[in-house]
This record gives structure tokens, sequence and C-alpha cells, in this order.
């Protein structure tokens, strides 16, 4: 006999609850340098710990669970790395993507004080760009690095730039989504607008690439004025989500006036919803995480963009999906 008001199993539940912890193990394994340690070969437990200087018997439990997690794998002679982990894991290989977790520490930091924001009304966990410690700038521009670079050289594939001679990375952090642009552009033109102190920082982990000769660098702030110089194509990757509507606003006209007629506008980030505020899932968790950090910064609807993006002056405004995931907007100046 089954009961009309039987009461559910907290399946789902305890199904979030636990999705944390082998989040929380991968990060320890990047903060330590596991993966790296490991490299192509197969360690006991005692002699990742000597070359960490851990104590083994703490860091076997770590092992274990990274195991449990699918990130290493248990041979006869020790562990070694999985091969997501060999492929991106690894400190030196092509496709390290560990820097990102000096991102993450501050970002999960953040989304625990989430009851904390709106018990109180206030970003419990702010971060403020301008007046930021350097050192925890530097850090945090660090570990947008990779991601910038990969959104750089994946928006090379994604756009046509024919006619494209010179661009405009409006808050571009580190600078390394012009890298990833000039992987196959060589030839462009390349701009950063940044805050005065972010762009001694971006010089910082500039210094020695290659790709980054000849990059002008502009102290500006878009919500105020915009670029002193016009350009066929303007990003601005996740920076509309840290603004507040009205900012952002201004930031999208400023950006209209910073470009050349026929120029275009790209955004980007995990901050643009669907108009159902529902999905992607990504950018619904991300609104909490803003509340924690800014004081108006929050995920806004494809809706809300077009507006802006209409209000302004943009023409052709198309949404589409980027192999990330992450969501891209683009718009043209008539």
């Amino acid at each position: 006999m089954t009961l009309k008001n039987a009461i559910p199993q907290p399946t789902l539940i305890q199904s979030l609850q636990a999705s944390i912890a082998p989040a929380f193990a991968l990060h320890a394994g990047v903060i330590l340098g596991v993966f790296t340690v490991l490299g192509d070969t197969t360690l006991t437990a005692a002699d990742v710990a000597r070359a960490l200087n851990v104590d083994p018997r703490r860091l076997e439990r770590l092992l274990y669970a990274l195991v449990s997690a699918g990130l290493l794998e248990i041979h006869d002679t020790g562990f070694c790395n999985g091969p997501e982990a060999a492929a991106y894991l690894v400190q030196g290989e092509p496709g390290y993507i560990g820097e990102e977790h000096q991102l993450l520490d501050e970002l999960w930091r953040a989304d625990l004080m989430t009851a904390t924001s709106i018990r109180e009304a206030r970003p419990a966990a702010k971060h403020d760009f301008a007046t930021s410690d350097p050192e925890e700038a530097l850090a945090f521009f660090r570990g947008t690095a990779p991601s910038a670079l990969a959104f750089g050289r994946r928006l090379a594939d994604m756009i046509d730039f024919e006619g494209v001679h010179s661009a405009i990375d409006i808050g571009g952090g580190p600078g390394h989504s012009l890298i990833g642009l000039r992987e196959t552009k060589p030839g462009l033109q390349v701009t950063l607008l940044e805050f005065p102190a972010n762009i001694i920082l971006a010089k910082k982990l500039l210094a020695g690439e290659p790709l980054a000769h000849g990059l002008r660098f502009e102290a500006g702030n878009i919500v105020e004025t915009p670029s002193s110089t016009p350009h066929d194509l303007a990003i601005l990757k996740a920076v509309i989500q840290v603004l507040s509507r009205d900012e952002a606003a201004k930031a999208i006209r400023n950006t209209h006036a910073s470009l050349k007629s026929g120029g275009r506008i790209v955004i980007s980030g995990v901050g643009i919803l669907n108009d159902d505020r529902v999905s992607p899932l990504e950018a619904v968790f991300y609104d909490l995480t803003f509340m924690n950090l800014y004081p108006e910064g929050a995920s806004y609807t494809r809706r809300e963009y077009r507006y802006w993006l209409s209000e302004a002056g943009f023409v052709d405004i198309a949404f589409d999906t980027m192999p990330s995931g992450s969501q891209l907007i683009s718009a043209r100046k008539p």
C-alpha cells in the first residue's frame, strides 16, 4: 500500500550536500601540487608526501579521495594521474588550468557568505577592483588569465575578423584575451583599458610575452568615459556582471562611443541569464556569488542586455554559446 502523502526521501538534498566535497578535494590537490608531483609517474603516498614536505598519513587520505573523485588512479606501486588530471592539472603542460584555483579560492569563500549577504543587505565578501590589495589583485588576475587566454582563442575562431584591424579589451584584467586573439591574428592592434593600478599588474603578468609587444595600455573607466581612440572591436568579458543596472547601461553606451562605424561589441561572461531566470545553471548560481562580492553586480537576462544594446544604438544583436558553455552576445554599431 502506498500513502498519498508519503514523505519523500531527501535524495536531492543529500546529493547536493555530497557534491561539494569532491570539488574541495580537487582544490586541495591543486593548491598542494599533488598532480604536478605525480606528472606521468606512479608514486606511493610517502613519495608524494616527501616531495611536498607534508605528513604522509594526512596526504594519503586526500589521495584516496581524489581516486574516488576520478582524478587519480591506483596502480600496484602507488598513485598516478587519471587522464583529465594529466591533461589539465600538471603545471607546465599546455592545457594546465590549475591557476584558476587561485580565483576559485576567492569565489568559493564568497559562496559561503550568501546567507550573511542577504541578512545584512551587503556584499559580505566584498571585492573592489579599484582598491584591492595589490597582492590579492595580482592573485585574482593570475587566476583569470587561463580562462581569458582560452576565451581569446575561441573568439578568434567564432567571429569574422575581416575588416577588424584594432580591438580593445575593456576591463580585461590581465589582458590575456588579447594574447589569445593575437595567436592567430598577430597583426591586430590591441588595447587594454583598465584602472591605473590594474594596468601595473597586467604589465607584470604580460612581461616577457612576445604577443604582448605593441599592446597599448589605456587607463580609464568605461562607466565614466569612452576610450580615447575608436576601435573595430570591443570586448567586455566578465565586466557587465560586476556592475549595477545603471552602470551597465552607461558602460554599453560608452563602448558604443569607443567603436568606429561598423564596429562590433562582444560581451561574454558567466552572468548572462535566459529570460526565464532559472537557466543556464552557471549564471543562476553565479548570481549569488556576485551578490556576495559586489554591491550591485548581478547576472542579467538576455532581455536586459538586448534593451541596453538597443538603447545605446547597436543593431544586429545576436546571442550564441561558446564551446566552454559561456554565453556570448554580439552587436554592431551602424
